[in-house]
């Protein structure tokens, strides 16, 4: 839903670096050369994804998920679309896309918030919002359903399974963070073993279930998906499906306040950590003008993070978890993973 571009710069260097931003967007010559060796790095990028078995399973989650609207679209597009476009495409992606009020500059570092301000007046100035409606992001449909790529000369099945989550400024957001953090990520190189905090990850070390997993919430505009993507033997994936379920019903119903607060504490470390540096602070602002329309400070979001309780928990997983359809994409040796009837039908208790 965003595109970014971004400069590094000693803080001398900052207007230089901004008046070469602004001219990246306003005044890019698109020159048929430079589009043409372009249209080569981009197959060589793709080349480069489909080689990357996470990156496919999720371009299959999304397109299984939200078949038939613009989230189902890989970011790169098929083969045929980056073969063919032109230097008119790119300009009315532009002249579309590119307006003030989609337009967030950010900074981070070495910069006073009102030279910035001054800056973007010098070089940002002059554009305008043009008689051109500014596109809306349409309300895209989330479809329980599933993909499978069997390949049996695979060593390892790589396998995602999400519910559709809550949008970037839903109420919702951040219990089912916390109920995110609280399912984790394990990887078998990492120690612990049957003294890890999460259940899921003492299971799969003691029973050897995967090799790794790793939850996730991505959210968009106004939906999101809500899963986990995981690494395992082909005779594994039956029982790691059976834990993993299991403990999603547990955080419906009977998840316990001392699991909850880990969770909390947990969530506020990963949050601080993913804040280190100025690249990733930066993108943070942009992202989060663009989504809330204001910068949400650390202490607020800290105060929102505390006043999540056991019972809020409870019932947002029940409300996005308890009897849903799951979006299901699978990638290898995906015999042993049970059929969509079955993941289903795990999806409750009685």
């Amino acid at each position: 839903e965003q595109t970014v571009f971004y400069a590094k710069c000693l803080a001398n260097d900052v207007p230089a670096a901004v008046e070469i931003l602004a001219d990246i967007i306003q005044n890019s010559s698109l020159a048929e050369p430079e589009i043409e060796r372009e249209r080569g790095v981009i197959l060589r990028e793709m080349q480069d994804v489909e080689s990357n078995l996470q990156e496919v399973v999720f371009d299959h989650l999304h397109a299984t998920a939200f078949q038939g609207t613009p989230l189902g679209q890989t970011i790169l597009g098929p083969t045929k679309n980056i073969k063919k476009i032109s230097k008119a495409d790119l300009q009315q992606y532009i002249k579309t896309h590119y307006q003030p009020a989609r337009i967030v500059l950010s900074g981070a570092g070495g910069i006073e918030h009102g030279k910035l301000v001054d800056l973007a007046n010098k070089h940002l100035g002059g554009l305008k919002n043009t008689a051109m409606d500014i596109p809306e992001i349409s309300p895209c449909r989330y479809t329980g359903s599933e993909i499978r790529v069997r390949d049996d000369s695979m060593p390892l099945a790589h396998v995602a399974i999400a519910v559709e989550g809550a949008g970037w400024t839903d109420a919702d957001n951040i219990p089912l963070m916390v109920a995110n953090t609280l399912v984790g990520a394990w990887d078998r190189s990492q120690g612990g073993g049957a003294n890890n905090a999460s259940y899921l990850a003492r299971a799969s070390a003691v029973e050897n279930l995967c090799h790794s997993f790793q939850s996730f919430n991505t959210c968009y505009k106004d939906t999101g998906l809500w899963g986990i993507y995981f690494v395992g033997e082909p005779m594994q994936l039956d029982d790691f499906m059976f834990s993993l379920q299991k403990e999603w019903m547990k955080l419906c119903t009977t998840v316990t306040e001392g699991e909850v607060e880990r969770a909390k504490n947990l969530l506020k470390t990963n949050m601080l950590l993913q804040l280190d540096g100025t690249t990733p602070v930066c993108e943070d602002i942009g992202r989060q003008i663009l989504c809330y329309n204001r910068r949400i400070p650390l202490h607020e979001l800290d105060a929102r993070i505390n006043a999540v309780s056991v019972q809020n928990v409870r019932d947002v997983c029940y409300k996005y978890l308890f009897d849903k359809c799951p979006a299901v994409a699978a990638v290898g040796p995906t015999e042993g993973l049970p059929d969509y009837s079955r993941i289903r039908a795990g999806m409750y208790w009685l």
